[in-house]
């Protein structure tokens, strides 16, 4: 099972994942990051939630 938004192939830090949703969602993914970064200070979500993205969302056509 995929979502349709795919990493992003040139706004990446680890695996692309916060640079996808910017640019499907069309936000400045530096901002996109530092929400992330919050939403990962708590307990589990944040890391959890990034795996699992970075396992549904479709890889960059190279």
């Amino acid at each position: 099972m995929h979502i349709p938004i795919k990493r992003s192939n040139n706004d990446r830090v680890l695996a692309g994942v916060v640079g996808g949703l910017a640019e499907h969602f069309q936000w400045n993914s530096t901002i996109a990051r530092v929400l992330w970064v919050v939403l990962a200070l708590t307990p589990l979500p944040g890391v959890i939630g990034y795996l699992v993205l970075w396992l549904l969302m479709e890889n960059p056509e190279d």
